[in-house]
């Protein structure tokens, strides 16, 4: 039986709200509270050097962090003491504790969340690693590494309306708050949204909220950003796998990513950006990009999609079998982890590519881009500015044609430096590359035209004369020099090796 969802009562919130400040119950202390060693076991999922640091200390703070996020029994007298304003008739009130023996317990995860000096607590239900038994089906997930790496990725446009959907407990919405005016979430869970209510009063913001599948509640309406973490996770449809509704749409396969990259262009004004994660399937030895780029023809949206990681079904089967709490000794694993290798079988699935899908309606009339890439290894932190900047120079390049690009004076950006490698001795180097510092971290090798060129990009000569002074020098026809560079210049200036 699921635990109750916390009561969003505005009075007890605000009391709630100013012991959470009162005792400093922020990411930053937390972690000073902790130390490297345990924080880093708690993500790790090991919560013993928590514990421990948290059972020595003396305060309030310690005492939240045992109850709200470890979730350990904490006596009575120290729980009040931690909540002052609220007490303890007030937590239980706002079904936060539950009596248990001498003590008190959380009947929800409530921890600290925040980026760049915001600090905002976000409730949830109870992870597995509190509870100790698998999670129940209509499981509200907390802050995640999903959740945070969407976070991270969404541009930061200041816009009208904004759009969260499947919200879940809110983070996304949480985010959204600090630069649009007015923001919609939408879930088909009904105690998601009730959690999101809750975090929105204990925030102190406000947001609509709208009960309801994906796009079903916001039918008609348009919105500057739209942002999702969807149930994206492919799902055998079978009874010996729970259908988790945080992470199952309901759908056979990638299909729910699929109508949700085809359908979600009608909710988005002209410029307006989506934002949202995805799996996809590959099919035997084709391309992801392939499958990909079929989903979005014929939407009119621009595209611009990177694959993040990639597993076997043997991989995933065993990632998200143990998700919900079951371990690799039992029986509910075993059936499991067969049921999702049969359905990929059934579909000849040899690989599912992990993303994340940026969507762009155009302004005007012209030809939308698409752009699929990977980019598997580290990345910018935050990458929304990153994500904003590519949208932009995507859309100048859709916009100009080849004369104009080269008329402009490009310059490297700061973040980008030059290697040259060669073996020891030799008077020239055997490769020429440049290495994006942030970003998308890019690495891109140069041939002799390409690293001539960019040796000059310092913002003072248009593209086009330096590559016709480049083809007198090398004895070479101007056109076929600047012919060959233009896919090298498109390229860097989209991932912002130069601007």
């Amino acid at each position: 039986m699921s635990a109750p969802t916390p009561a969003a009562d505005p009075v007890l919130v605000a009391r709630l709200r100013a012991d959470l400040e009162s005792v400093a119950y922020t990411v930053e202390a937390v972690g000073e509270l902790l130390g490297p060693l345990a924080s880093a076991a708690l993500d790790r999922e090991q919560m013993i050097p928590a514990q421990r640091v948290t059972a020595a200390a003396a305060g309030p703070l310690a005492t939240l962090v045992r109850l709200f996020g470890l979730g350990d029994a904490v006596d009575i007298d120290e729980a009040a003491a931690a909540l002052p304003s609220l007490g303890l008739d007030g937590a239980a009130a706002l079904r936060l504790v539950r009596q248990q023996g001498p003590g008190v317990v959380a009947t929800c995860d409530l921890r600290p969340y925040g980026e760049e000096g915001r600090t905002w607590w976000v409730a949830s239900d109870l992870p597995e690693l509190a509870t100790r038994a698998p999670l129940s089906e209509d499981h509200v997930l907390g802050i995640g590494g999903a959740s945070t790496t969407l976070a991270s990725w969404t541009p930061r446009p200041v816009v009208e309306r904004a759009l969260d959907v499947g919200t879940g407990c809110g983070v996304q919405a949480l985010h959204l708050g600090s630069h649009a005016r007015h923001v919609t979430v939408t879930d088909i869970s009904t105690r998601a949204l009730e959690f999101a209510r809750f975090n929105a009063a204990l925030n102190g913001v406000e947001w609509e909220v709208v009960e309801g599948s994906m796009l079903d509640p916001v039918a008609g309406q348009r919105f500057g950003l739209i942002v999702s973490n969807p149930p994206f996770v492919i799902t055998p449809r079978t009874p010996d796998v729970p259908l988790f509704e945080y992470r199952d749409g309901g759908q056979a396969g990638d299909t729910l990513v699929a109508d949700l990259v085809r359908s979600i262009g009608d909710h988005l004004e002209a410029g307006g950006v989506a934002q949202f994660l995805g799996n996809w399937e590959v099919v035997g030895d084709t391309d992801w990009r392939e499958r990909v780029r079929g989903w979005v023809a014929g939407t009119g949206l621009d595209a611009w999609i990177v694959q993040r990681d990639v597993q076997d079904p043997a991989e995933y089967a065993e990632t998200w079998s143990r998700d919900g709490g079951h371990h690799s000794a039992t029986t509910e694993f075993a059936t499991m982890y067969a049921a999702w290798l049969d359905d990929f079988a059934s579909r000849g699935v040899s690989a599912i590519g992990f993303g994340v899908i940026t969507l762009q309606r155009p302004v005007g009339d012209r030809e939308p881009f698409v752009d699929l890439t990977e980019a598997t290894g580290p990345v910018a932190a935050p990458m929304g500015s990153h994500v904003l900047s590519g949208l932009r120079a995507r859309t100048w390049l859709a916009e100009h044609d080849d004369d104009e690009l080269l008329a402009v004076a490009w310059r490297c950006a700061d973040d980008v430096v030059e290697e040259r490698h060669g073996r020891p001795g030799d008077d020239e180097p055997a490769v020429i590359q440049l290495r994006q510092g942030g970003g998308l971290g890019r690495v891109v090798r140069l041939d002799t035209v390409g690293a001539a060129l960019v040796s000059v990009c310092d913002g003072s000569l248009p593209a086009g004369v330096a590559l016709s002074a480049i083809a007198e020098l090398l004895g070479e026809e101007a056109d076929a020099v600047r012919s060959s560079a233009l896919p090298l210049l498109r390229g860097l200036v989209a991932d912002g090796l130069l601007v």
